[in-house]
């Protein structure tokens, strides 16, 4: 049985991802500190999978704690690294706190897989690395232009980090490029609950059609784009939980075909916020009162991936829709409401 450690593993994609892992027989470990998350998703991935990871709370930012921590785990084959702060519009307000954690954590963590190169290490990079695309859809050819925000330069950087560690140590990792993951897992015991006010569209939309926010303020009606709003690739959190799985294979059997490889995981189709909006209405029934406000910096006209070499070479696509995604992020939205009101 192989050991993975799950980086950020109770946070939005890493505990699915988890769920995935452990279904398919691995032996997980989880890390993460709670900055973004709460300890009780450990309850919902256990009812799922059946089996309950380890987890432990470390900051991996803090190479104290991690110096004291890495000792203590079991041999491990591979690290799949989620642990990262995630918002555009945050990294932009607070941009130093987006480079001491997300390059600190992914430093420490490769200074141990140096180590050790035939361990596995599989990156959580986003799409946000090409900044404002000039052309659509997004092969992973296409060119890494300036980053849009802290947080993508975050990424940006840590593929480079990757890159250079890579080739100076001789280990293999794959960069994931996802585009912007959205739904929650069908059973409704996992799925997106950020603290605080929410920094992405769809649990803003599910918090705003329950009640607990007043209104969704939809950013922009001015962009070049068919109905005046933004565009993004929305991918279902299961499928990009089973394309992480699929890439750890391909590490794990050790037939990468360079250092570093790197996918696109998306839909291969953009939609604007506005056909979020109706998919969401669409799917549940439910009414979202929503209004238009300015754009925000950071963000970029439209992204949407050009996913022919993660069907090609890892022999993985997206199965599942908008509309189910919208659908399955209601029902984890009700089944958060229905826990809290129940406490």
């Amino acid at each position: 049985m192989k050991t993975v450690l799950v980086t950020g593993g109770l946070g939005y994609i890493g505990a699915h991802t988890a769920v995935v892992l452990l279904e398919r027989g691995y032996n997980v470990v989880l890390v993460d500190n709670l900055d973004n998350t709460r300890a009780e998703v450990l309850d919902g991935i256990e009812a799922i999978a059946g089996t309950r990871p380890r987890w432990d709370n470390v900051d991996l930012s803090d190479p104290a704690a991690v110096e004291a921590w890495w000792p203590t785990l079991p041999p491990v084959d591979g690290i799949v690294h989620f642990a990262a702060h995630k918002a555009v519009g945050e990294s932009v307000a607070h941009p130093l706190k987006y480079y001491r954690n997300n390059l600190m954590s992914q430093a420490l963590l490769l200074e141990r897989v140096a180590q050790k190169p035939e361990m596995a290490f599989l990156f959580s990079s986003s799409c946000t690395v090409y900044g404002q695309a000039e052309h659509l859809p997004i092969a992973e050819g296409s060119p890494i232009l300036p980053a849009e925000s802290p947080y993508g330069n975050t990424k940006q950087i840590g593929e480079e980090m990757l890159q250079d560690a890579a080739r100076a140590y001789g280990f293999s990792a794959i960069a994931l490029r996802y585009f912007n993951p959205i739904g929650a897992h069908p059973s409704a015991r996992i799925g997106e609950l950020p603290l605080g006010v929410p920094q992405n569209l769809v649990p803003f939309v599910t918090q705003t059609a329950a009640g607990i926010r007043p209104a969704l303020s939809v950013f922009g009606n001015d962009y070049p784009t068919r109905d005046g709003t933004a565009i993004r690739d929305y991918i279902h959190v299961v499928d990009l939980a089973e394309a992480h799985a699929v890439a750890l294979e391909r590490l794990l059997n050790r037939t990468s075909e360079e250092p570093v490889e790197v996918f696109n995981l998306g839909t291969g189709t953009g939609s604007t916020v506005l056909e979020v909006i109706q998919s969401f209405e669409r799917s549940t029934g439910a009414t979202l009162p929503w209004n238009f406000a300015p754009r925000r910096p950071g963000d970029v006209v439209a992204a949407y991936a050009d996913t022919a070499k993660a069907e090609r070479v890892l022999g993985w696509k997206t199965k599942r829709t908008l509309d189910e995604a919208m659908a399955d992020a209601w029902r984890w939205q009700q089944h958060v409401l229905n826990s809290t009101s129940s406490i």
